[in-house]
């Protein structure tokens, strides 16, 4: 996928399905890019306020850290949805094009049971924070509003491997997601 085609995802989905794919597509790359920018602007005062007027934002770590847990659990489904995910592909790549069809399949629907695990664990932990109270300090508003993200990210993960096990399912060719071709697929061997 080249920088131009990344910049307007349109999903390979038929149906509900793509309008879904590509809903949460336009949102994670907002919620990524405005997370990005409001913390390099927050980092930014807060230098300007501790440099130049002797004390920085009491507030800057916390809001940082909100958005690096927003970032991380927003941009996981961004990576599963583009094929970015690091793979270990040795044995992979030396198997025949049916083979790795397969192999992707199960890679897709395995990854995709253990993000809803994940999702499940989280939204437990999510949980018993909230039954503590627990509030920040410098903000003052309850700790679990920042791990919400954590669950939400697991299970929009979740999907985008479900919906790549499923275009891997019902299409010729082989995906690493449901819009990117697999680049070592050998054409001539497809037979």
């Amino acid at each position: 996928m080249s920088d131009s085609e990344s910049l307007e995802y349109h999903s390979e989905l038929p149906g509900v399905l793509g309008k879904v794919d590509t809903l949460i597509s336009k949102i994670e790359s907002f919620m990524l890019a405005t997370g990005v920018l409001l913390m390099a602007l927050n980092t930014c005062v807060n230098v300007v306020a501790r440099f130049g007027f002797g004390q920085g934002l009491f507030f800057s770590g916390e809001i940082n850290r909100i958005l690096i847990i927003l970032i991380t659990f927003a941009g996981i489904g961004y990576a599963a949805r583009h094929g970015r995910h690091i793979r270990m592909s040795a044995v992979y790549d030396m198997l025949p094009f049916k083979g790795r069809k397969i192999v992707m399949i199960l890679i897709s629907v395995i990854t995709a049971a253990i993000m809803f695990l994940l999702a499940y664990f989280s939204y437990q932990y999510v949980l018993s924070v909230f039954e503590r109270g627990r509030i920040l300090p410098a903000l003052g508003f309850e700790i679990w509003w920042i791990y919400i993200w954590v669950p939400l990210g697991f299970a929009v993960t979740g999907v985008q491997y479900l919906l790549t096990a499923y275009k891997n399912a019902t299409s010729p060719e082989i995906y690493l997601s449901t819009g990117v071709l697999d680049e070592y697929t050998d054409t001539k061997n497809q037979k």
